[in-house]
């Protein structure tokens, strides 16, 4: 909706068109860190003012310097009404001369923030806000209010957010000015509440996530509910803590400067240590070995600025301590990366808003039936729909819009961050949900569509994957409530379309050498362009790129056409519009794509006037692969343990080279030339890697009869240890009969591989061989079991045989290979017609088929030429997988008496 009022501005084209326009009876605050801030703004108002021949009043009572000088602005109306006198003189006398000037005209007023201070009151300031707005409204007139950013409460606040019409929060670092709209009634735009950067007599969003944060962090975050000020037990922790901190900060100001910086993290004194792992007890960890290495690398205020972005009381959770700790870690022992990774601003939903909402919706003692999964799933379905349309407390959801107001339009992602999420040993790898809120619409929409995003993420913890996953654990019983890591989305516009330039996961050990040239302890990342979605799930028949960090050119594709062939096609992006994430072609979304990041990320088709992705330029023209072994390789060392990391790139461009430069001149550094290339890595994630190493043990050349081979490969792909097993049982899927299934046979087959397994004692080592992918949860594509319905297997066998051009699309990286590496099995490829490759499914038929033994439902009876089960004898079956040299063999050994026999 766009308004036609040529004689009514903010003096600043730039930003009017933002706003698309100021309206007859707006009033606008602007939220300042500095009264200076506030005046630059005033002053354009009142030229533009002065230009147009309109009235302008000046109400002058504060303490700080005047914001018109009466020389430069001769026509102006001051007006000193005196805060002393009291309220109602005081708002008598400003109300008395917005009367007498009859309608329109243009009013600034001074700071508000000062009639607190005269009033002792952020209530009384609320209700003089309350009372003038409106009176202006009436009278069609325009008018400026300034707030001191942070320094008042919600009774101040609230009233003045619900009032006005219009809302700045102001920014500056140095001589940068950045303008956030937080509301303007009766307008919208995609971007008008995303940040802005004044530039030029311009107003520009902000879209890059990456600098987004980076700007923000000039100026510390404070609640606006001053979360400390509450005199709980809670809080007085933290008041203490930051007592405790701010005697800390003056004598590390006095010795700074005789005292040579020193690597690693600095050494804490007793009582420091005593403040510090309290707060740890009680907000991020009970983790022994996790608060251990927390209590190494947090800082106490490090801690208190976790608090102030902390909705509700609690723990953090798994993910958000990993992803916290990681920074920190990287803070002090690689600090030539500062000006790599990227700022986050995250927000915390602490697990007692879990509890609570559990409590007061009715859950509670529906969900404390989890102490089997026999007796919970039965009512887990009703749970999850009370838990989807319950009701959160009145103070709960004002916080969770107060952090709407600070990520304005930007895309945000709710994580879920359980107690025993991330940790060593509990993975829970994909077994929670994550909900993207693209963040569009009227503030109302959005905050809807928060809450339900939330309540998504709750239901998840009684889903039967999760519930499975805790039983299988043996954790079931163990305290689990969800707290919430509520992130900006990391990327950057691209037309309608939002995405970062690269999102993947990272490995400091790779458990997949498809070359000998590769060294698994360099690590491997597997990455992709847009979401990073794309690289941990296992949707479509898409591909991802595979890089090993030591030898990064040794592709598992082999020549240009494979190379162009086994590319990634789509890609995963919010559609802004659209308001939700969808996969789009490369094709399509290229052409919003800076050319920078073009060239990074795609290589030019020979063959055609078309990219295809290959991030050859990035990893040739930048220092990305050498960034990301250190990333991983510190993160290792500090863990004691490999890691699995999630991680986003982003290039920020001259944009980013003004931010770099005022940072470092901030801190007193020198600025380096602007390199347009220049990107930040965002760690949205770290966790330990529950990899078993190989123990170096390769496949022994053996001389095995054709007759005598099931499966057999010269060069495949192996994931995992090599290793030699003797299979008791082999499940086999015939990828000829499987192909031409209908969907609802497709699924069938895989309830089927789930009752076979469920009767299958843990003693029996099993190996599953199949069609495509296996946990794919598209039919097309393979057989969509649950990873709770395969766990047990020793094996998993992934046949290159659902269509023309199907290949695994080696799964390393994705929740599915999480599952497997966590749970130890060994990941197999096998590729039909490949030299030195054999699948005898001969061999099989010479065995007595249990599938409807196994299976006697009624219903699966017509999968019994599908499906073939058959039993070997102990020692009778060998399976003898070599990961160095990627080939593998599964066969048959010749019995006591020389002879072949069929298992009775």
């Amino acid at each position: 909706m766009s308004y036609n009022y040529s004689h009514l501005s903010t003096g600043l084209k730039g930003l009017d068109r933002v706003i698309k326009g100021l309206m007859p009876g707006d009033n606008i605050v602007w939220q300042v860190q500095g009264i200076d801030d506030y005046r630059y703004f005033v002053q354009a108002y009142a030229r533009f003012a002065d230009l147009k021949n309109q009235r302008l009043v000046y109400f002058r009572f504060a303490s700080h310097p005047p914001l018109l000088d009466p020389e430069e602005f001769p026509h102006a109306e001051i007006h000193t009404p005196d805060p002393e006198a009291g309220f109602e003189p005081f708002i008598n006398q400003v109300h008395e001369t917005i009367k007498n000037n009859g309608r329109g005209g243009y009013y600034v007023f001074d700071s508000l923030s000062d009639l607190a201070n005269s009033w002792y009151s952020d209530r009384m300031l609320g209700n003089f806000f309350m009372l003038t707005c409106p009176y202006l409204l009436d009278m069609e007139a325009l008018a400026y209010f300034a707030l001191i950013r942070d320094h008042h409460s919600f009774n101040a606040l609230t009233p003045v957010h619900n009032t006005a019409q219009v809302i700045f929060d102001v920014y500056k670092n140095r001589e940068n000015i950045y303008v956030h709209p937080l509301k303007a009634q009766q307008r919208y735009s995609a971007t008008m509440f995303m940040l802005h950067t004044h530039r030029d007599g311009q107003f520009k969003p902000v879209t890059n996530s990456a600098l987004n944060s980076e700007i923000l962090s000039f100026t510390p975050f404070k609640s606006t509910d001053h979360a400390f000020e509450e005199r709980d037990r809670w809080n007085r922790y933290f008041q203490e803590a930051a007592q405790i901190f701010r005697e800390l900060e003056k004598r590390e100001t006095a010795t700074e400067a005789t005292t040579a910086p020193r690597p690693g993290p600095r050494p804490k004194s007793p009582e420091e240590l005593k403040h510090l792992r309290r707060l740890l007890a009680m907000m991020v960890t009970r983790n022994e070995r996790i608060q251990e290495l927390a209590a190494r690398y947090f800082n106490i205020d490090d801690l208190l600025d976790i608090g102030k972005r902390m909705i509700g009381t609690g723990l953090i959770g798994g993910k958000a301590t990993g992803m916290l700790l990681s920074r920190a870690i990287l803070r002090e022992e690689a600090p030539e990366l500062r000006d790599v990774i990227e700022v986050h601003d995250s927000f915390y939903v602490g697990s007692d808003v879990f509890y609570t909402y559990m409590v007061t919706n009715g859950c509670w003692w529906i969900r404390r039936q989890q102490k089997d999964t026999e007796t919970l799933l039965g009512v887990a379905e009703y749970a999850r729909r009370v838990i989807l349309t319950g009701h959160f407390p009145d103070d709960t959801v004002k916080k969770l819009a107060d952090m709407l107001d600070y990520f304005g339009q930007s895309p945000i992602i709710v994580r879920s961050s359980s107690l025993l999420e991330d940790n060593y040993g509990n993975a829970f790898s994909g077994k929670y949900e994550s909900v993207f809120c693209p963040n569009q619409g009227s503030s109302e929409r959005r905050l809807a569509n928060l809450l339900t995003a939330i309540k998504l993420v709750y239901a998840s913890t009684l889903s039967e994957k999760a519930l499975h996953y805790r039983e299988q654990m043996g954790i079931l019983d163990k305290d689990e409530q969800m707290s919430l890591l509520i992130q900006r989305v990391s990327g950057d516009l691209h037309g309608n379309y939002f995405f970062p330039a690269v999102g993947g996961v990272g490995y400091s050990y790779n458990p997949y050498v498809w070359n000998e040239a590769i060294e698994p302890e360099s690590g491997v990342i597997r990455i992709v362009y847009g979401m990073g979605t794309r690289a941990v799930d296992r949707s479509d028949d898409d591909y991802t790129r595979i890089a090993a960090l030591n030898a990064p050119d040794k592709r598992p594709e082999s020549g240009i056409d494979e190379l162009r062939k086994f590319s990634q096609k789509r890609v995963d992006a919010i559609d802004l519009d659209a308001n939700r994430l969808l996969p789009v072609d490369f094709s399509e979304i290229s052409r919003f794509s800076p050319k920078l990041e073009l060239e990074m990320a795609a290589s030019r088709d020979q063959q055609g006037d078309s990219h295809y992705i290959s991030f050859d330029g990035l990893f040739k023209k930048t220092p990305f692969v050498e960034h990301m072994r250190k990333i991983l390789s510190t993160l290792e060392q500090s863990y004691q343990y490999p890691v699995d990391i999630e991680f986003t790139l982003n290039f920020t461009g001259e944009e980013g080279c003004r931010t770099l430069a005022d940072a470092k001149l901030a801190r007193g550094e020198e600025v380096p030339p602007c390199d347009l290339a220049n990107y930040r890595i965002n760690l949205v994630q770290c966790r330990p890697f529950e990899v078993r190493k190989d123990e170096g043990e390769t496949l022994a050349p053996l001389e095995v009869p054709e007759h005598q081979l099931l499966l057999a490969t010269e060069r495949g792909t192996v994931i995992g240890r090599s290793r030699t097993i003797n299979p008791r049982r082999v499940v086999l899927v015939s990828p000829a009969a499987y192909g031409p299934l209908g969907v609802p046979d497709k699924h069938l087959v895989a309830r089927a591989i789930g009752k076979i397994m469920r009767v299958t004692p843990g003693e029996t080592p099993t190996v599953l061989i199949g069609p495509g992918r296996w946990g794919t949860s598209s039919v097309s594509l393979g057989i969509p079991v649950n990873f709770s319905e395969i766990c047990e297997a020793a094996c998993v066998c992934e046949v290159v045989a659902m269509h023309e051009g199907l290949i695994p699309d080696v799964s390393l990286g994705t929740h599915f290979f999480n599952d497997l590496v966590e749970f130890d099995i060994l990941y197999l490829a096998f590729y039909p017609g490949r030299e030195g490759s054999a699948l005898n499914q001969e061999f099989m038929a010479g065995f007595r088929n249990r599938f409807v033994e196994l299976v006697p439902e009624a219903e699966y009876r017509k999968l019994e030429g599908i499906i073939t089960v058959a039993d070997f004898a102990e020692r009778e079956l060998v399976l003898s997988a070599d990961i160095v040299h990627q080939n593998y063999r599964l066969f048959r050994t010749i019995t006591a008496g020389g002879e072949f026999e069929n298992v009775p």
